[in-house]
């Protein structure tokens, strides 16, 4: 069998986290969490939300056009595409600070077991099949996590 494109090979990969052996979902998080710490060094505090929020957008859509390419390789949703994991873990990001760190490892910790167990309609969505699906049930896990966040900043906001 042929290899698969480049482009949707580094995209759908994550920058090839998705080829760690233990648990590519995590390393795809992982890096996007790495990613989302290093803008909020150069970034205002003002900034870091729009940005995190267009690379939710553009991560979303150049993941499923990567998936849809990488699909007749690698089969209906390959262990070795996280950019989904990647969208979906900077959905909760973007209305966190970096210099809030119990609040980003509560976002990688919940994202990661939403994603892992898939409650709450994340399994249906993870069942369907096409690159749309494979990002939207990450999407989902996202938006749990971003809620949960969220809560917690208005009932605590002075927790720390």
């Amino acid at each position: 069998m042929n290899k698969p494109p480049f482009l949707p090979v580094i995209i759908g990969t994550g920058f090839g986290s998705g080829f760690w052996p233990w648990g590519p979902g995590t390393a795809g998080t992982l890096l996007a969490l790495v990613i989302w710490l290093a803008l909020g060094q150069w970034l205002s505090p003002a900034l870091l939300p729009l940005v995190t929020a267009a690379l939710v957008i553009v991560s979303t859509l150049a993941g499923t056009w990567a998936t849809a390419r990488l699909m007749p390789y690698w089969g209906d949703d390959p262990s070795r595409v996280v950019i989904d994991e990647m969208a979906g873990v900077w959905l909760p990001l973007t209305v966190v600070s970096p210099c809030l760190w119990p609040d980003w490892v509560l976002a990688f910790v919940l994202f990661r077991l939403f994603d892992i167990f898939k409650p709450l309609g994340i399994r249906r969505l993870d069942n369907r099949k096409g690159a749309f699906w494979v990002m939207t049930d990450d999407l989902l896990a996202g938006i749990y996590t971003l809620l949960i966040i969220g809560a917690r900043q208005l009932l605590w906001p002075s927790l720390y």
